[in-house]
């Protein structure tokens, strides 16, 4: 019988599939392109979801919300197509985020990064260990001023990439130490990251240190932190200090 989290990791991995060959078609450009992309990973999902999960609530960035889910003791929350924008540009930063969650967190999670060939899985993901790297990891083009805050505090070097999923996988790789973002995300956007960074043995948080819950009704969830455990007390001491 396959488990929650290897369904997970096959969906990922399938509609990454979908969209690699989405994204090498010449016959679409820009926004076309991306909104290509989603729409055929949603409606891929959706269906295998249907059909596999039928007595499961959803939650995707790319359907309509029902607000039947907030009783459901299982859902899933997924994000066809994380860094639309870096897709459509025929870039390298997007991913693909499936994540069941249960009483608010996540119990298995995948994410997929198709142009690397990788599918993240919660249940084989291996413990985060090793030297720091000293790099922290955000956003590029509008990285948030908590996340240079604490590369300058704690004499990290500053590293850029597009998709959460992206960013999430490098801290769970050992590529970077920190993820730090703040301002303009969705439970969608962590969900499945978080699942994979905590079977990692990453500390996962909001900025202020309280925890991340899912399946809530408002889906905004603006910031979030994942980090090396020898990290988290620093970072969030500095986090602290600057909201005081």
């Amino acid at each position: 019988m396959t488990s929650d989290a290897e369904f997970a990791a096959q969906l990922a991995r399938d509609t990454g599939q979908i969209l690699l060959g989405v994204q090498r078609s010449a016959l679409l450009e820009g926004h076309d392109l991306g909104d290509a992309g989603d729409l055929l990973a949603q409606e891929f999902i959706a269906r295998v979801l249907g059909v596999r999960k039928p007595l499961d609530a959803v939650l995707s960035e790319e359907a309509r919300d029902s607000a039947a889910r907030l009783k459901a003791r299982r859902v899933w929350i997924i994000d066809p197509l994380d860094g639309t924008s870096e897709f459509r540009r025929r870039g390298q930063d997007w991913a693909v985020h499936i994540a069941l969650v249960e009483h608010g967190e996540p119990t298995a999670a995948a994410v997929s990064l198709p142009p690397r060939g990788k599918v993240f899985q919660s249940d084989t993901v291996p413990k985060a260990t090793g030297l720091l790297t000293g790099r922290l990891i955000a956003s590029r083009g509008r990285t948030p001023f908590e996340a240079l805050l604490v590369a300058k505090r704690l004499h990290l070097q500053l590293v850029q990439a597009n998709s959460a999923g992206v960013k999430a996988m490098a801290v769970v790789e050992g590529e970077a130490d920190a993820y730090v973002h703040a301002g303009g995300q969705h439970q969608w956007d962590s969900a499945a990251p978080v699942g994979v960074a905590l079977a990692a043995g990453l500390w996962c948080s909001r900025l202020s240190g309280a925890p991340l819950r899912y399946n809530g009704p408002d889906t905004y969830l603006p910031d979030l932190l994942i980090c090396r455990m020898e990290l988290k007390d620093e970072i969030l001491s500095v986090l602290h200090a600057q909201r005081n």
